[in-house]
């Protein structure tokens, strides 16, 4: 339990830094114990109870969002509650309740509402063909309706046409166009999750999608080519201020050892520390937890741990005075050659 609260302590921290409140569910995400694809299928709708994505108990659940509650007592944060909507967390109460309270200075305006995504027609495409429960005809494409399983005829999305994933400007285009649209998933039996395959829309909005794609293609091209130079010239830059914010709170750490953390922490795509928020905004507590992870991984036998078997909190716990002999040693402005 002292383990765990130290964990949603630490998340609790850099959320606060990042965003200026903590949520409930940034914490349980951060912890690895909920996906955020899962996150937003709920929040479309497709989940009625969000702890059924939760990959641990109901105790576990219980203890973080207590641990919350307390590190947010012990900081003076004032509870501010959230306006989900209809969508449900839990069918527990209490549960409810807790995962309803954002945490967030008093002194600060009460946070931004839960931004609710909205929900959209989806259409499966099974492995198999199925029986529609209305015409009892096969069918290739299927809604799933609470009186049951429909074609598209009989769901009243006949008269749609089937666009393939591919080109994002061409299906944005004609599902602005269309007056009515549905996403096609298909489930993944190796990933074990549904992932897109296209969308339907009135074919008359595919025609005028791809008029507007022809018509603008150079300077889209263009477009594009500009934007990839100036992320280019904008990573570097950012990487370089965040070894140089490395080194201001680290003056021991070695540069060549400043430059491997800031490359390993700031990569585009990661969703490492380094592109949140917080590190974008070269935040001292996300640098610390940069740095605190590379000398970890590098510096201690905690992978090894890790491999033997050893569980995650007990093999932190086994290095976490070397980590700090080495942070504490670098934030000195030496340089140690063994510990």
């Amino acid at each position: 339990m002292a383990a765990l609260a130290t964990r949603v302590a630490r998340i609790a921290e850099s959320s606060l830094a990042a965003q200026y409140f903590v949520a409930p569910t940034d914490v349980l995400v951060q912890l690895g114990w909920l996906a955020q694809p899962n996150v937003e299928r709920w929040q479309q709708g497709f989940v009625p109870y969000l702890d059924r994505c939760v990959c641990v108990d109901a105790t576990k659940i219980t203890q973080a969002l207590d641990a919350l509650r307390s590190w947010a007592g012990e900081h003076g944060l004032h509870d501010w509650p959230a306006d989900y909507g209809e969508l449900r967390f839990s069918e527990d109460p209490d549960v409810e309740r807790a995962f309803r309270t954002r945490w967030a200075s008093a002194e600060l305006p009460a946070p931004a509402p839960a931004k609710r995504l909205t929900r959209e027609l989806r259409v499966i495409s099974p492995h198999n063909d199925f029986i529609c429960s209305a015409c009892e005809q096969l069918g290739d494409l299927l809604l799933k309706t609470s009186t049951g399983t429909l074609c598209l005829d009989c769901a009243d999305l006949g008269h749609l046409v089937f666009l393939p994933s591919g080109d994002a400007a061409l299906s944005r285009r004609a599902r602005k166009a269309s007056r009515l649209s549905a996403v096609v998933v298909r489930w993944s039996l190796r990933r074990r999750r549904y992932e897109r395959q296209g969308i339907l829309v009135e074919n008359e909005a595919i025609e005028v999608a791809a008029q507007q794609c022809l018509e603008d293609a150079g300077s889209r091209e263009s477009r594009r080519e500009y934007d990839r130079q100036r992320r280019a010239v904008v990573d570097e830059e950012f990487r370089r201020d965040f070894a140089a914010a490395i080194r201001d709170q680290f003056p021991g750490c070695p540069a060549p050892r400043a430059d491997a953390i800031t490359y390993h922490a700031a990569l585009r795509g990661s969703r490492r520390v380094g592109r949140s928020a917080a590190g974008r905004a070269l935040d001292p507590e996300a640098i610390r937890l940069a740095v605190t992870a590379s000398v970890r991984h590098i510096d201690t036998d905690y992978d090894e741990l890790l491999m033997s078997g050893v569980d995650r909190d007990d093999a932190r716990e086994q290095v976490r005075g070397r980590v700090s002999t080495i942070l504490d040693t670098w934030r000195e402005g030496a340089t140690p050659l063994d510990i």
